[in-house]
This record gives structure tokens, sequence and C-alpha cells, in this order.
């Protein structure tokens, strides 16, 4: 979720430009216009769930994960549990003449598991993810490091807490990074509290930078080929700029998290508010965590002399 930052009250300190999104000079499909079966690449397949939101984006993004020829492959967030999605999941599956393997969820979030326990009994395999509690009682649970068996390909288990303490991203060795949430390929990503962690996140996003992955697949969105660290980098950036601005309005007072998302997401849609408040939270808990900002018992933000 994106949207430009107002102006602070005059006298306090300008929180400076905000960063530009290198994708907005790339050719992504616009809104919309994403194909509902794609092959990405040899061993990657997308199929886009109709769950578009202006939370969900495109739909959630379903992926078929296997190398050609080998007969298997991993499911990769299964997404809603609707008749048609998994019609269409089934015949990109026919089309590989593979056998499910198991199902993978990068995290708990319902428009990425809820489809999990069901089409793990449909296929007679688990279901692997971070949280026990995605498919009770048929989770495989990971750890970071980890790899999930797959003939002829290397998956492994990369640990991305911060969207939800219980996020993976998956690694592929064909160079590819399965973000789920982490990283979309519109916008950035919703960092709510309580379940999310704004600090766990931008560690998460410098570990994926280090990784430096040659495309970027994410669970809402089109996929990032041109420069998948110039979009991380922005990732960072735009959080630096919302902290700032953040620190730029109580300088001026205190403010409820409610106060402050009217003022920088003034020009964004009102229906993602709520979501913008959550992550509000989240930010001034990281701000808290760092010594910068204090909260009063009303829930009041006020900021910390350094």
């Amino acid at each position: 979720m994106t949207g430009a930052g107002a102006p602070g009250p005059s006298g306090v300190s300008d929180p400076g430009p905000a960063p530009e999104d290198p994708r907005r000079g790339w050719d992504l499909p616009a809104f919309g216009g994403l194909a509902r079966t794609t092959a990405l690449d040899e061993v990657v397949v997308r199929v886009l769930a109709d769950n578009a939101s202006p939370m969900t984006l495109d739909g959630t993004n379903t992926y078929l994960v296997g190398a050609p020829g080998t007969g298997e492959v991993l499911i990769v967030d299964p997404g809603p549990d609707d008749p048609d999605h998994r019609q269409r999941v089934d015949e990109a599956i026919a089309a590989r003449d593979a056998a499910v393997r198991a199902i993978v969820v990068t995290h708990h979030h319902l428009d990425h598991a809820e489809a999990a326990a069901a089409w793990g009994r449909a296929h007679g395999v688990e279901v692997v993810a971070r949280a026990g509690e995605v498919a009770v009682p048929s989770t495989a649970t990971v750890g970071d490091g980890d790899r999930i068996g797959l003939a002829g390909l290397d998956v492994e288990v990369v640990a991305t807490p911060g969207h939800t303490r219980d996020h993976i991203a998956l690694r592929l060795g064909s160079g590819a990074l399965l973000t789920g949430d982490h990283v979309l390929g519109r916008g950035s990503s919703v960092v709510a509290a309580p379940d999310g962690d704004l600090n766990a996140y931008l560690t998460s996003l410098r570990r994926v930078l280090d990784l430096g992955p040659d495309v970027l697949y994410p669970g809402h969105g089109p996929a990032l080929r041109e420069d998948p660290s110039a979009v991380i980098r922005y990732y960072l950036e735009h959080r630096s700029y919302r902290e700032r601005q953040i620190l730029a309005l109580l300088a001026a007072g205190a403010r409820g998290p409610r106060a402050l998302v009217e003022t920088i997401y003034a020009e964004v849609d009102r229906r993602l508010w709520d979501a913008a408040e959550a992550s509000t939270r989240a930010t001034l808990d990281a701000l808290v965590e760092r010594g910068a900002v204090r909260i009063d018992p009303e829930g009041v933000a006020h900021l910390l002399e350094p």
C-alpha cells in the first residue's frame, strides 16, 4: 500500500522527498491485466485466484513449482478455497503431467492459506508452513534454511518474518524467490500490528536484498524481473520515509494513529485507511522499541527527546 505524504505542519522538520518506485518505469501489466494461468519460466507457473480487491491487488498468486519432466510439483499458496480456482490449478498440474508433492504456505493469512487443508487432503500430501496452525493437524513445520524435497530443483526456505511472524519465502535453485506478501508486485506490503513486526520486516528485507534474487515472484501482482534489488531498496526507503513523516508530525504535537493516517494518507483510497492505521501502529511500535516515541495509556504517541 502506498500513498503520497502530506507536508508537515509549519515549523516541523521536512521528512524529505518521497522515494521513487522504480517499477513506475517498467513495462508491467496494468492492474487487472494478469492472465489467469501463466508459465513464468521453465519451473514456475502462476495461477491467479479470482479474489481481487484493494488489499489482494489482482488476486492471490498460486504457484506451481517443479522441474520439467520430473512428474512432480509443489503448490505454493493455494489461496481461497474456490472451486473454479482449484479447477484451473488442477488443469495446470495435468498440463505438466505431474503429481503434487506438497502444499506450501508462505503465511497464515486466509487469502493464501484457506484452501491448504482441503487441497492437502485431496492430493494426499502434507501442508508445509512455518506455523503448525495453518492446516491442523497435517502441517509439516519448517524453519530457515530447510529444504523442501522436490525432484530436480533445490527449494530453500527463507524465514522472512515481519508481515506476519510466520512468514517464509522460497528460494529456488533457478535464482527466483517466491516472496509471498514480503514484497508485492504492486505497491508495498502492509505490516499490521499486532501480528506484524516492522523491525523484523526491515531485517528480513535487508536479508532478501543480500540474497540477490534474479526475479521476484510475489503473492500478489506481477513478477518483478527488471531490477529486483531496486524494488527491495525502494521498500526500505519507503519505510524510512514513512517513519520520518510520523516523527515530523509528532514533533508538532502528540497524535493518535488515526490522526496520523488522516494526514499521511490523505490522498489514498479511504477503503485502505484501516489497513494504513494498523501499519502506522506497527511503525509506532517499532519507534517505541528504538526509544524514539512513547505511547500513553490512551494510545496517543508522543515524540521523545533525543
